[in-house]
């Protein structure tokens, strides 16, 4: 590595070391992360899993609409607006205590479920899957970074804490389906408490603590500043793509005054001498490239993996279990890819891994929009496919980031890119999301099906492909069914294209950004 290299991805400034019980044995070291990942994979599950049991919930609780959506969507703005306040606080309470803690909660909440007779307790139950979630997910990422000394190993680390990400979001629905076909929607909640009281057990067993030495005092104007603006921005832009539209009066409001706190936030921070996040960790290349490249691509793929599970379901014919097994492949390219960027990197570079995934993922987007005549599953296979080993990459992304961080900045550092990956997703569905809603309308425009249905039936079908689908049929017009279907496709392979050139570019902004010669497996002076 050069000396000019070695200036840009320096430490910021002298810090007081992380308090950990010295020397942590190989086996210890291995067997933390076991249980660092096995728990990352439940909380991954979760947050699809529930996408299969929803319709028995549904038929069994009744709740609105709304309440539908606050079940699926309160999870995130929860968890997104605590992800900072917890990091902070594990950094002086402890990694491991903040981390068990996150898990008797998880699993304590849960268990609520048994006693869950409304939409309400299910909206209240997960809101606390999401505190237990903001707990554990950027702890899992501070304690290997603290963990593993050698940054050979930790590059290891972190592609093994990667794949097993992806693939806790394949297998949710696949969990979910099979728990479906012998237990009630109760299921899809309790299969975590037996898993977390496995990780509290293996967790105090094997975790090593870690805190930081004189981190200052514990920021609580700067934390409310951080829920409230990160919940209120991430409530409105989750509306704006209910609405499909950004003229929404209370979600214009909700955004700008969420703006104006996390702006307050984020100038107490740059002037503390203890901040709660570390917002000066972005003067180092290594740790913005990184950050980027999971903002941009969670923004990009997460509107178009939606869509397209839409496609497979309402047009490609495929039952919700079939259109989970579809997307292994996107698992298996992940898991695979994660584990092979280490070692590749150490030969062609870090940057050219992490920019040049991102790039194939770009272009299998791209593959789905530019194909020619009727999309087929087979380009969508191929596309998955390259899709999957593209974002493999991010596991050199999550790499450079820890590699350009103090160990005592674990914490923020953490926080930070699980923030990155759970606000990309939300842009995404909400801003791609709105544009395919939009070219999917003006498809349908001036339609005379679409005219005949009445001015309430218009209405539904133009608001999604699933109510078209219902209503054509309910009055046996398949005409109506293709016409919505071709609407829906050509906006699906617009946006892929859209989200495909943005990929693209994040991979180059990626690749010129990154110092050359980065080298995430050797030790940074």
């Amino acid at each position: 590595m050069t000396e000019n290299t070695r200036a840009q991805n320096a430490p910021l400034t002298p810090q007081p070391p992380t308090e950990l019980p010295a020397p942590v044995s190989r086996a210890r070291r291995w067997g933390a992360l076991a249980v660092l990942t096995a728990s990352l994979l439940v909380i991954t599950m979760d947050m699809t899993i529930l996408n299969i049991a929803l319709p028995q919930m549904a038929a069994e609780l009744h709740p609105t609409s709304a309440q539908q959506l606050w079940i699926i969507d309160v999870y995130s703005p929860v968890l997104a607006g605590l992800l900072v306040s917890f990091a902070a606080l594990a950094d002086r309470w402890g990694r491991k205590r903040m981390l068990m803690l996150g898990y008797t909660l998880f699993g304590l909440a849960s268990l609520l479920v048994l006693i869950a007779n409304s939409a309400e307790a299910v909206i209240t139950i997960r809101a606390l899957l999401g505190i237990g979630g903001a707990m554990i997910m950027p702890t899992t990422l501070s304690l290997i970074r603290v963990t593993f000394i050698d940054p050979r190993e930790r590059a290891t680390a972190l592609s093994i804490w990667a794949a097993v990400s992806g693939l806790g979001a394949a297998v949710g629905p696949l969990i979910g389906g099979v728990l479906l076909e012998h237990f009630s929607w109760h299921a899809a909640f309790l299969v975590n408490v037996p898993l977390m009281l496995a990780g509290v057990i293996a967790g105090v067993l094997v975790l090593p603590e870690s805190k930081v030495k004189n981190p200052g005092r514990w920021d609580f104007v700067a934390a409310i500043l951080s829920f409230a603006g990160m919940t209120l921005v991430i409530w409105a832009v989750k509306t704006f793509a209910a609405e499909s539209s950004f003229l929404v009066p209370s979600a214009l409001t909700a955004f700008a005054f969420g703006g104006a706190l996390l702006a307050w936030f984020v100038l107490r921070c740059l002037r503390s001498d203890s901040p709660l996040l570390e917002l000066a960790l972005f003067k180092n290349r290594p740790f913005s490239a990184g950050i980027i490249a999971a903002l941009g691509s969670s923004f990009a793929m997460g509107a178009a993996l939606l869509l397209l599970a839409q496609w497979m379901q309402i047009i490609d014919g495929a039952t919700p279990i079939e259109a989970g097994v579809r997307l292994i492949p996107v698992a298996i390219a992940g898991a695979i890819a994660s584990l092979s960027a280490p070692p590749i990197a150490r030969l062609i570079g870090a940057r050219a891994v992490l920019a040049g995934g991102i790039g194939l993922a770009g272009i299998g987007m791209l593959a789905i929009g530019l194909q020619p005549g009727t999309l087929s599953y087979t380009t969508v296979l191929i596309a998955l496919t390259l899709v999957g080993f593209g974002t493999g990459s991010l596991a050199i992304g999550s790499a450079m980031i820890m590699y350009g961080t103090p160990e005592d900045k674990a914490g923020s550092a953490g926080a930070i890119e699980e923030t990155s990956y759970e606000l990309g997703a939300v842009l995404g569905v909400a801003i791609l999301g709105s544009i395919a809603a939009i070219l999917y309308r003006s498809g349908l425009a001036d339609n005379p099906l679409i005219a005949g249905l009445g001015a309430e039936g218009a209405k539904q079908a133009n608001d999604s492909l699933g109510a078209a689908a219902a209503i054509a049929e309910e009055l046996r017009l398949p005409e109506l069914l293709a016409t919505a279907s071709d609407a829906f496709t050509d906006s699906m392979q617009t946006t892929g294209i859209i989200g495909g050139l943005s990929m693209l570019a994040i991979g180059t902004l990626v690749f010129f950004l990154t110092p050359k010669g980065t080298d995430v497996s050797e030790a940074n002076h």
